[in-house]
């Protein structure tokens, strides 16, 4: 067995091991809410919950994706009734009767609470429910998935400048409630809505390839060559640009390296989705692109990816969980694409970061955030709105797909 296969076989059992070990036993024993139905809101990293935390959109739906995934790939029925679970909750409170889509936050007890929509939410929706329909076969997911498509491109379209509004009013009109977070801008369009919105419809499109949806997929592709993607050899270039007015004005001179590498491969897998061999080479290049600017600003000595630059620089070199999955996929990503080895060593890098920092081995899942100075952020839960398996589990699913793929081609 040569060298290369003893590799990529030694890194497939690590991550799977991860899985199986840690992440599903947590994710599968711990998030159900037997109380009050659905799944648990809130946990710190010692394991206590916050039972009047509301219960968020985002998160509700990630486990519906992660779950219905882990049934596809595993095929263990634990995780088609957990997903099960978690689509009855997303349609029992989380799905506007009245016009459509899904609200953004609800109480504990599942009453609403924010009823914007906001368009990132409704791409997650799109994309577990297309997830769920793909294992189980529900067709009311699917149709769900469908109408969900229909409201963002009735609503959100923006028919004169291209691309997407941030967000709508409960009953899809214009709002000002524009941001995801607290520390965002007000920008009519950001990079993340459009990222997952890619994602998404990349997905459904799996579920159902219908000329309107590819045409729009197609669009997005186009979107982050035009305006969310700098192109240049100047420091900071070949990073995702992050807030835009609607006509696509700059708002915004940061970027974050976890955004960057996890885009970088899921263009690839839209276009490769789409079987669109004309985008299909740009979308190569830029993934090699972006991932040689985020190997040479963003890596630390521990193998550990920074989380936001400017100008070619780290301005913030705190290292969130997610960013790591996602540096993982999409270092890998580069080096199927290019055949560079220098990226098949950056993942394997951040997977050793991983396993040596992130991974909480007292309390199961991972830490949200180790900080610069190589210290956990004891402040940060290990569940909430934004704290999920989408990212890690998304990771390992991943990585045993192309890691058995890449040691049986080799061994063949």
């Amino acid at each position: 067995m040569s060298r290369r296969i003893t590799a990529a076989a030694t890194l497939l059992e690590a991550i799977e091991g991860e899985l199986r070990s840690n992440l599903l036993p947590f994710w599968r024993e711990r998030s159900p809410d037997t109380v009050r139905g659905g799944f648990i809101a809130e946990m710190a990293n010692d394991g206590t919950l916050r039972g009047d935390a509301p219960k968020g959109l985002v998160l509700n739906a990630r486990l519906l994706w992660t779950f219905s995934a882990l049934y596809r790939a595993l095929g263990d029925a634990r995780d088609l009734e957990l997903a099960r679970r978690a689509y009855r909750y997303l349609e029992e409170h989380f799905r506007d009767r009245v016009h459509g889509g899904y609200r953004w936050r609800v109480a504990p007890d599942g009453a609403p609470l924010d009823e914007t929509k906001k368009i990132y939410g409704q791409a997650f929706c799109m994309y577990a429910l297309a997830e769920f329909y793909l294992a189980g076969g529900d067709a009311s997911a699917l149709d769900a998935a469908r109408r969900a498509f229909e409201l963002i491109e009735r609503h959100a379209s923006d028919g004169a400048h291209g691309g997407y509004l941030e967000a709508r009013a409960s009953d899809w009109s214009a709002t000002n409630e524009l941001r995801l977070g607290d520390g965002d801008p007000i920008a009519a369009k950001s990079m993340n809505t459009h990222l997952h919105l890619l994602e998404a419809y990349t997905n459904l499109y799996r579920a159902w390839p219908d000329p309107a949806l590819a045409a729009r997929l197609g669009e997005l592709i186009d979107l982050f060559g035009a305006h969310i993607l700098a192109h240049g050899s100047a420091p900071g270039s070949f990073h995702l640009r992050h807030f835009f007015d609607e006509r696509w004005k700059l708002l915004s001179d940061s970027y974050t390296y976890g955004h960057d590498i996890e885009a970088a491969w899921l263009l690839g897998e839209a276009a490769e989705v789409l079987g669109d061999a004309a985008r299909a080479p740009a979308v190569r290049s830029w993934a090699g692109e972006i991932a040689r600017a985020v190997v040479g600003e963003a890596i630390d000595g521990d193998g550990a990816l920074a989380y936001e630059g400017r100008g070619g620089a780290v301005i913030d070199g705190t290292r969130d969980w997610w960013c790591q999955a996602e540096a993982v996929v999409g270092f890998w990503n580069a080096y199927q694409v290019t055949g560079e080895k220098e990226f098949a060593r950056a993942a394997t890098r951040v997977w050793g970061f991983i396993t040596s920092r992130m991974v909480d081995r007292v309390n199961g899942e991972w830490f949200w955030r180790v900080r610069a100075d190589g210290l956990v952020d004891e402040t940060q839960p290990k569940v909430s709105e934004w704290k999920c398996p989408y990212h890690n589990v998304r990771m390992a699913l991943e990585m045993m797909q192309r890691l058995g793929a890449a040691t049986e081609g080799n061994r063949r």
